[in-house]
Parts: structure tokens; sequence; C-alpha cells
């Protein structure tokens, strides 16, 4: 046992009073106290082992009365008399030396040296009786002042770890810790019928952009413009050369439904801040994910441009490099050229990531040192595309070092690697970035790779009801849906897909019906399949088709010549097509932002929709409980019974048929 040497410390008055000699003998004696009370205990816990080794030694006795002897007793004892080793065994018997070691057999009666049984009146060594000296010893430890604080200090066995509970329990959900600017946004109203903003209420937009609204016949901002608009002509209050009060803006992202205005909410105050431009630079990059979306958005841009100086230009390939490159710069020796003897021709670029860097890379007098806007639209497509480098290579064409010896060094912009009072003492152009999407990522490793500058967003309140995660996204209460979009789907076989689609298109009556599919293989099969059956306006909509043709499909269908437009996700993003009233999901989403972008091409600028998906037995299930957690409107079911179907099946066989011979047609034309 450990011997244990405590000293309190009695305190200066009961130390001065007593003396050096008086202080040392006290602290002899608490230790010797506190020695008894261990050995007490000691004792105590002895004294309670016993009774169970009693028990068990009880209880084992009969079991080794019956078990074999081993084999070294059996010989000593199977000995003849006259060997040498008889004596030797009765010996060790009759002397009774390494008894308990040599046989686990006892004699009744005759407990062994290990035994707990003991003769009355004589206690073992290990015995919790004490002497009558001891006994006051002890009671004198215990009556000691220092008693409580010895008893206190000796405390209860701590029990020993037991292993085990290995059993499934549900591990706690871990809260991932978000960004300020994430976690608190900026709450904007998602009702776009409801919650509209007078023109009136906004006068910082300027009176010639306002009549251009009220010309093409707005007159209130959605809930999204009128909280993005201000804000934006805020940051730009001083005007395009410099932030308010010579700081670096806050970056903007807006998160909001399909529909809901978000191309104007950048279009107004991009075009009214740079209205007091006076020489043409670069000022503003729109990058989309599409060509038909940069199309769409170009469109909307000379639209409030018409009358005014600012110039646009669309880069997405469409043209040949060298027709664009006529339509960005221009070689001229004229004193208004920059010093490398290039005139900008754009105020406003609208390109596709891939054709911008080409420009970068390949067209003389391709400058973004002037750049003062840098919007992202389908920010969350964008950012998965980041694989293709295009940010980082327009930040460094925007931050590129000139000659100090340029005219305008002074006011160059300068990369700082940290914000210092110094780095922001000299004034700069800003680059401001603007990030939209009905899907923006709450994942903050995507977001930095954005490299945003204390950025603040904007969203619905339902779409920061929860958290992806974590992209991933999980995808829990993230997105909105439009207030006047209706979900249904219908359980159906794979075969009776077709004569699902049909029947929506020709018994229900909707003159535009969107229908969305997996792959361009089967957008093009359903196709054939629909034109063969007959009685139904069709046309297809994929990358089987070139930019012009697609461009042409896009304009009959929203002019209603075309009744079921089928087309893979190509449409699904941003495009603005008036009057859809149906969208069909024939081949099921796997994810919910490829969902939400599908079905918000209908129910846009506050009217009302329907979307329809087709489910197999096998994915009803996963399909509804992600919608489910999304947050989106209970789906209903939408059943359609063999009956409704039968007057469609002679044609639909027919039909078949036909697309049988159409396919080994391609075939053979691919063939050859």
């Amino acid at each position: 046992m450990a011997l244990f040497y405590v000293a309190r410390y009695p305190g200066p008055d009961a130390a001065a009073a007593a003396g050096p000699e008086g202080a040392e003998a006290g602290a002899h004696g608490r230790a010797r106290a506190l020695l008894e009370r261990l050995q007490s205990r000691a004792r105590e816990r002895q004294q309670q082992r016993e009774p169970a080794q009693t028990e068990a030694a009880a209880s084992t006795e009969p079991a080794t009365r019956r078990r074999r002897r081993p084999r070294r007793r059996r010989r000593v004892n199977d000995a003849e008399p006259g060997s040498p080793e008889a004596p030797q065994g009765k010996r060790r018997k009759a002397d009774g030396e390494d008894a308990g070691a040599e046989s686990n057999e006892e004699a009744p009666g005759e407990p062994s040296a290990g035994s707990s049984e003991e003769a009355p009146g004589e206690p073992s060594a290990g015995s919790s009786e004490e002497a009558p000296g001891e006994r006051s010893t002890s009671a004198s430890a215990e009556a000691a002042p220092d008693g409580p604080a010895l008893e206190e200090a000796a405390g209860p066995l701590v029990p020993g770890l037991v292993l085990g509970g290995f059993g499934k329990r549900k591990a706690p959900k871990v809260q991932p810790f978000l960004p300020r600017w994430l976690a608190e946004p900026n709450c904007v109203r998602r009702n776009v019928t409801e919650d509209l903003v007078p023109i009136e209420d906004i006068p910082d937009v300027h009176p010639d952009l306002q009549k251009q609204l009220r010309a093409h016949g707005i007159s209130s901002y959605f809930p999204v413009q009128a909280a993005v608009i201000p804000a934006l002509l805020e940051s730009a209050a001083c005007g395009f050369l410099v932030g308010r009060g010579g700081y670096r803006p806050s970056d903007l992202c807006v998160s909001a439904p399909t529909g809901s205005g978000k191309t104007l909410a950048f279009v107004i105050p991009v075009v009214q801040a740079l209205l007091s431009r006076v020489v043409c630079h670069i000022r503003a990059l729109v990058v989309l994910p599409t060509k038909e979306l940069a199309q769409q958005v170009s469109k909307v841009f000379n639209i409030y441009t018409d009358a005014t100086p600012l110039r646009v230009s669309l880069v997405t390939g469409q043209k040949s490099l060298a027709k664009e490159q006529e339509s960005l710069v221009q070689k001229t020796c004229s004193l208004v050229c920059r010093a490398d003897g290039y005139r900008c021709l754009a105020d406003i670029v609208v390109a596709t990531p891939g054709r911008l860097v080409d420009h970068i890379d390949q067209t003389p007098g391709f400058s973004l040192q002037q750049l003062r806007f840098l919007i992202i639209d389908e920010a969350d497509r964008m950012i998965d595309s980041m694989h293709q480098s295009w940010l980082p290579r327009v930040v460094a064409a925007a931050f590129q070092s000139e000659d100090p010896a340029d005219p305008c060094a002074l006011l160059q912009r300068r990369q700082a690697q940290a914000v210092t009072a110094a780095s922001t003492c000299c004034p700069q152009m800003p680059l401001q970035k603007l990030l939209f999407s009905a899907t923006l990522t709450q994942n903050p490793e995507k977001l930095q790779q954005l490299g945003l500058h204390q950025p603040r967003l904007f969203s619905t309140g339902l779409a920061h009801r929860g958290l992806e995660d974590t992209d991933g996204d999980g995808d829990s209460g993230k997105y909105a849906f439009p207030v006047g979009l209706t979900h249904h789907y219908v359980p159906c076989s794979l075969s009776s897909k077709p004569l699902v689609v049909l029947h929506l298109v020709l018994e229900m009556g909707f003159s535009r019906v969107l229908c969305f599919t997996n792959s361009r293989e089967n957008s093009h099969r359903l196709f054939l399949l629909v034109q063969a059956f007959g009685g139904v306006d069709v046309a297809e909509f994929s990358s089987r088709y070139g930019p012009g043709q697609r461009r042409m499909i896009l304009k009959q269908f929203e002019q209603g010549k075309i009744q079921l437009l089928i087309s893979t996700d190509a449409t699904a993003r941003g495009i603005d097509v008036q009057g859809v009233e149906l969208v069909v999901n024939y081949d099921a989403p796997q994810y919910l932002r490829t969902y939400v972008h599908r079905v918000g091409r209908t129910a846009r600028a506050g009217k009302t929709g329907q979307a329809f998906t087709l489910l197999l037995k096998v994915q009803e299930r996963r399909f509804l409980r992600m919608l489910t957690e999304a947050g989106a409107p209970e789906l209903q079911r939408h059943e359609l019974s063999s009956k409704l179907l039968q007057p469609l099946v002679p044609r639909y066989e027919e039909a078949l048929s036909q697309l049988e011979e159409s396919v080994k047609e391609e075939r053979k034309q691919r063939a050859a």
C-alpha cells in the first residue's frame, strides 16, 4: 500500500502562533490519521469480499471432489511401498507441505491455508476486527478537527470504465457553422403578385429608364427587384470609378425563385451606373452557362440601352471568332485609342465561359482592366463549371498590371493580399461581383472559390429555411418554388409513359406543353413517336440542332405554332418562354436542383402553371421524400386508369411500328 503524505497549509495566523515545531508536529499527526483511515477502509473492503469468496469455495467444492487428480499426484499415490517415491509422498501428506499446490482435493472439515474459514475468536490478518487501541485511534482520527477534510480527500472510489454498450444508436446531427452573411440574409418576399412595389417608390432609378419600363408595360417592381436595385444603385452612388466613400463595395448574392425578375434586377442598375461614362471600355461582363440564355439576357440589355450611347456585345460562339472580334475591338491610329493602338467597341459584354476565355487569349486589344461589374447568372451551375478555370482567368485579366507611365496608372486596379489602411488609401476602380440563381448553393466552401468581398445575401424566406449542405448539398428547405405552381405526379409503367404524355396533351387541352427527358436519345425517340402518332404539333429541342435552328424552334413555340416541345435540360436554365401552361417530366429528375429549374419554366412572373412528373414504382418513394425535405408543396397524385388510355392504344401501336422503321433507317444512314 502506498503511503500518502498530505501537508495542509494551516494559514498565516495559525502558522505564526504554533511556530515551526508545532506546524511540523501538526502535519505529522494529520498524515498519521489519514494513513489509519486508509487502512481501516482497506480492512472493510476485505471483509466485504470474504463472504463472496466463501460462497464461491462452497459451490465449487463438490465439483472439486469429483474431478480426477492430476497425473503426477496419481503416480505418487499408486507407487509401490518399496519404491523410493512412496515414503516421500506419504511424508509430504503427513507434513502438509505444499498440500494446496499438489492437490485440489481437501478433507472434509479441514480448510486449507487460503480458506476464508476461521476459528471462533481468532480473527485473520485481513479481518475487519480491530484491537481496542486501534478503535480508539480511529475514533480519535474521526473526531479530529480535520476529519471531514480527510474524508473529503479520500473520497469515494470511482468505478472503473466498463466496456460495452455497442448497440445501435442514432448519431447526433452535426450542425454546420455558417458565415454571418449566409446565416442572416436580407429576406425578400417571394409573392410576385401581392408584394409588388410601384416604380414611383424607388426614385433613385433614372427617369429615362423609368420611361422605358412603362413603355414595356412594367408599372411595378417585383420584390427581388425592389430589394436589389436600390442596393446596387447605392454602391455606385459616387460613380462607377470609385466605391462609396472610397471603399470597395460589397459583392451581392441573390437567391430567388424562377420567374421572379432577377434579370431586370441587375440590368437596370448596371445601365444606370454606366450612363455617365465618356470613353468606351468594357465596364460590365455577364457570364451565363448556355448560348440561349446569353441571347435572352443580351436582348434585355439592348432594350434598355437602345436610347443611350452604351453598346452591348454578345460573345457565345455562334459567330466566328473574327466576327466577334470586330464587335469588340477596332485597330486604329486615332488619338482616342489606347496606348496599344486598339479602341474598345463594347461597354457591356454578354458571354459564355468558353468563348470568353478564347477572346482573353486570342483577341488583341481585348482588355478587362476597366471592368466594374462581373455578373454571374445561374451561379450554381457556373460554380460547377469552375474546372474550366474561367473565373481565375477573368480576375487575372481585370487586375493585370500595366506600364506605370500610362496616364491612367493612378486609377489602376491592384489586387491587395490583405485589406489594410495602406491598401485602401489609394483610390481605384472596384470590381463588384453579382451572383444570381434560383438554386444558389449554401456551401461556404464552394462560394469561397468566387473570392467574394464582404458579400451580402438577398434570399426569399423559404429559400433559407434549412441547409445543404451540405450540395452537397443537403437540400432540405433550401429552394423556393413559384407561388402559382401546382405539383402533380402520375404513377405509371415504363411502357405507358408515351400514352400518358399524349393523354395530357390531347385530352386535357393544354396549348403549350414543355416535356423534359434525361438524354438526347430519349428526347429524339419520343419526338419521332409523337410525330408518327399524329394530331400534335411537336418539335425537338436538343444539341442535335444548331444554334440558329434552336432559336427558331423557341420562337415558334412562343408564338404558339408548336404545341409540344420535347427537350433535354438545355431549356431548363433561365429560358423565359411566355405562356407555358404545363411542364411534364417524362424522365424523373435525379436531383432536386434539376426539378426546380424544370418546373420553373411555367408559373413565371406571377402566373399559374402545372407540373406533372411520371414516376415508376421504384422511383416514387425516393422522389416524394426528396421534394418533401425540400419544402415543396404537397404533390397531388394523379391516377390514369387503363380505360382512359385505351382509346389511344390502336394508333399508338401503329406509331411504334413506324418508330422502329425510322430508327432502322437512321442507323443505316449513320453506317453509310
